[in-house]
């Protein structure tokens, strides 16, 4: 079972997580809101800290080809978490400024709507993250807000997707096997879901792994 723990601190919570088993950290640049913002700087020392057998993914909110490469550059991440939607054009552009990175496309779930949207920007991404957000909100939401979403709906752009789906949005220790089971994604990723008062918290962290190595209709696509 792939898994991302996200809103990474600092070194210490990198380590803790890959002590755990995470297979990814998720390490969350400026934001419109939501928790785990830390500045390019300290993505780039975080990212230095861990070995190459580990993602790393960057989250940006940036809708620029130009400024996520210029990020990717300076962070050295492996992966690119695309929190919004580029137009159509931009895509191709930022797969040609970075083409041994990985680009994860997130989906925020609202609706049925959303099968169509996660239908349309795969061909452009080598995966999908479906989380749970509100990007048209007056204050936009790009992730890290702890609630969950219709997993029916998402399990139906999993049965539909060709290329890896990885979900997020208020996964907990209590709910991710049921999650695993509903949606049958490749991957899942959490943050607000093993922390207390904003730090990674260790029972919570192996109490969550345990149950999601325990899940059962793992799909494996994760590469």
């Amino acid at each position: 079972m792939w898994i991302k723990i996200c809103c990474i601190q600092n070194e210490d919570e990198a380590r803790l997580a890959i002590r755990h088993g995470a297979d990814a950290i998720g390490l969350v640049s400026r934001m419109p809101s939501g928790p785990g913002v830390i500045s390019d700087e300290r993505i780039a020392e975080i990212v230095g800290s861990v070995d190459g057998s580990v993602e790393t993914f960057l989250l940006t909110s940036r809708l620029s080809p130009e400024d996520i490469a210029t990020q990717v550059d300076m962070t050295k991440a492996s992966a690119v978490q695309l929190c919004d939607r580029l137009s159509a054009a931009d895509y191709p552009t930022l797969r040609g400024l970075l083409p041994a990175t990985r680009l994860i496309q997130v989906v925020h779930v609202e609706g049925e709507d959303s099968r169509a949207a996660a239908l349309e920007l795969e061909p452009h991404v080598d995966g999908l993250l479906l989380d749970t957000g509100r990007p048209n909100a007056t204050v936009r939401e790009l992730g890290g807000t702890g609630r969950t979403h219709d997993w029916s709906v998402s399990r139906r752009i999993v049965e539909s997707a060709t290329k890896p789906v990885y979900l997020a949005g208020g996964l907990r220790a209590e709910n991710v096997a049921n999650a695993i089971r509903s949606v049958r994604p490749s991957g899942v990723d959490l943050c607000s879901g093993v922390r207390v008062e904003g730090a990674l918290d260790e029972t919570r962290l192996r109490a969550f792994v345990a149950a999601a190595r325990a899940g059962k209709g793992f799909r494996d696509r994760s590469s």
